[in-house]
């Protein structure tokens, strides 16, 4: 079943889930501070993929090579995850979004082989650019906490490439989520206390963490599996628009021509590129 569905389609679960839970938990700002929601996402992944996966059985199985990798991936997704709420508190959900793009376009840069694939590369970094611009924000602590996420974005794309090249790609990802929960918890809990005595508030918590945590990350697993990781940096292009048109759904951030245009470059760039067959 795995192997019949075309990589791409996996890809772009994970496109609309990455920022549809993120626009939600947004909506749970005014009840619980961006550090508990980010932990609550957080916990909420840990927690499923506990139960679906029991991921301390792989983990006696693994090199400590494999281990270590897991360790730095579940570090990653923790100051990721607490960064990203502080910055998408702050500042306009397309704009984080476009800035995560900013670092991956190296990975998609230096695997350039073709001339079709370079004008896809420029396509998309002038219509992510267009969507940074009109959006930037005078909010000097948000741009911080969105630089750092996007830093740590990339490091999340790298670790998470290598791991799907595992037979245990599920596993590792189910182990990292289980690292990242227990090093969030001293910035996260406290702030998260408010959900505890609202079972209402919980499950909305538990959503955003299926929204945001468990069906995009193993449908990026799927994807980095089967595509060149320059290929997938390329297509993380399409989460600026993707973030731009949820965020006009559900926070009513509307965007305006420009950012529409923007979109549409977007699109034709990740549909212009073509990835490099194996010998």
């Amino acid at each position: 079943m795995r192997r019949t569905v075309p990589p791409q389609a996996y890809f772009i679960v994970s496109a609309v889930f990455h920022y549809l839970g993120p626009a939600f938990a947004v909506l749970l700002f005014a009840r619980i501070d961006p550090l508990g929601v980010a932990w609550l996402r957080i916990a909420a992944a840990g927690l499923i993929f506990s139960v679906w996966r029991r991921p301390w059985r792989a983990w006696r199985l693994l090199s400590w090579s494999t281990r270590r990798l897991v360790i730095a991936w579940g570090a990653v997704l923790a100051v990721m995850n607490c960064c990203f709420y502080l910055a998408i508190d702050r500042i306009p959900l397309g704009t984080v979004a476009a800035a995560e793009f900013a670092p991956v376009i190296l990975l998609a840069a230096i695997a350039v082989r073709s001339l079709r694939n370079l004008l896809a590369l420029v396509l998309a970094v002038a219509g992510v650019y267009v969507l940074t611009d009109i959006r930037l924000s005078h909010d000097w602590i948000g741009l911080a906490f969105t630089a750092l996420n996007a830093v740590l974005f990339a490091a999340y794309v790298v670790l998470g490439h290598r791991m799907s090249q595992g037979l245990r790609r599920i596993d590792g990802l189910a182990l990292a989520m289980g690292v990242a929960t227990v090093l969030a918890l001293p910035v996260g809990v406290h702030a998260a206390v408010p959900a505890f005595t609202d079972p209402a508030l919980l499950a909305a918590a538990v959503g955003v963490g299926v929204c945001s945590s468990v069906i995009p990350y193993v449908a990026d697993q799927l994807a980095m599996a089967r595509l060149k990781r320059s290929t997938f940096a390329l297509m993380l292009a399409l989460l600026p628009a993707t973030a731009t048109v949820i965020g006009a759904v559900v926070l009513r951030q509307f965007p305006r021509p420009a950012e529409l245009a923007a979109v549409a470059i977007i699109v034709v760039a990740v549909g212009l590129h073509r990835e490099a067959r194996s010998p």
